[in-house]
C-alpha cells in the first residue's frame, strides 16, 4: 500500500485518534453482529417449528374440505362459505431488534357467536371441522408471515454489518496501522538526521575553539 501523508507529529496524533475510533467502531459492530446472529438463529428455529405446526394444521383441514366436497355440491359449498358472520383484520405494528425495524402482526376477529359463515342445516359436519381447523391456523399463519419477514430483514442487516466489520478489520484498521508505522519511521529518520547534523555542528565548533 502506498502511503501518502505528511510525516508530522500532528498527523501522527490525528491518525492514532482515527485508529482508536476505528477499533471502537469495530468492537461495537462485532458485538452487534454477534447479537444479530443470536437473534437470527433463534428466529430461524422458531420459524421451523411454526411452519411444521402450520403445515400439520393445514394437512388436517384439507382432508376435511375434501370430505365435505364429496358430500356437498360445489354450489352448496360456495353458497355456505360466501358470507362470513365474523369480521376479521390483520393489525400491523413494528418493533426494533438491534436498530432494525421489524413487523409485528396480529389477527383480530370481531365479536361473533361463531366463525361458521353458514347455517348448519344442509351442510356437512366435515365442513365444520375444516372451517374450525382453518380458523385456528390463521393466527399461526399471520405469526409465520411476521417471523419470516423479520428473518429476511435481519439477514439483510447481518450482511451489511458483516461487510462493515470486515472492511474495518481487514482494510481500514490495517491501513491506519501501516500509516502510523510509516509516520513513526519517518519521524525517527528526521530525528536521527537532526541529531547527526547537530553532532557535526558541535564538532565544527569544537575544532574552531581548539
Amino acid at each position: 500500500m502506498e502511503i501518502r501523508v505528511s510525516a508530522t507529529r500532528m498527523q501522527l496524533l490525528a491518525t492514532r485518534k482515527r485508529l482508536a475510533m476505528a477499533e471502537r467502531g469495530h468492537k461495537l459492530l462485532k458485538d452487534k453482529l454477534d447479537e444479530l446472529m443470536k437473534q437470527f438463529l433463534e428466529l430461524v428455529k422458531a420459524e421451523r417449528k411454526l411452519r411444521e405446526e402450520v403445515e400439520a394444521a393445514l394437512g388436517r383441514a384439507l382432508p376435511a374440505f375434501l370430505q365435505a366436497r364429496a358430500t356437498m355440491s360445489r354450489a352448496e359449498m360456495e353458497g355456505a362459505l360466501m358470507v362470513s358472520r365474523a369480521q376479521s383484520k390483520i393489525e400491523a405494528a413494528s418493533r426494533n431488534i438491534m436498530n432494525v425495524k421489524v413487523p409485528e402482526l396480529s389477527w383480530v376477529i370481531g365479536e361473533a357467536q361463531d366463525v361458521y359463515p353458514y347455517g348448519f342445516s344442509g351442510t356437512s359436519a366435515a365442513l365444520d371441522d375444516a372451517v374450525e381447523g382453518l380458523t385456528k391456523v390463521v393466527p399461526k399463519l399471520v405469526k409465520l408471515a411476521e417471523v419470516e419477514k423479520t428473518i429476511e430483514l435481519l439477514a439483510d442487516e447481518l450482511e451489511k454489518t458483516r461487510r462493515r466489520v470486515n472492511a474495518l478489520e481487514y482494510v481500514v484498521i490495517p491501513n491506519l496501522e501501516e500509516t502510523i508505522k510509516y509516520i513513526v519511521m519517518k519521524l525517527d529518520e528526521m530525528e536521527r538526521g537532526n541529531l547527526t547534523r547537530l553532532m557535526k555542528v558541535k564538532d565544527i565548533v569544537r575544532k574552531k575553539r581548539a
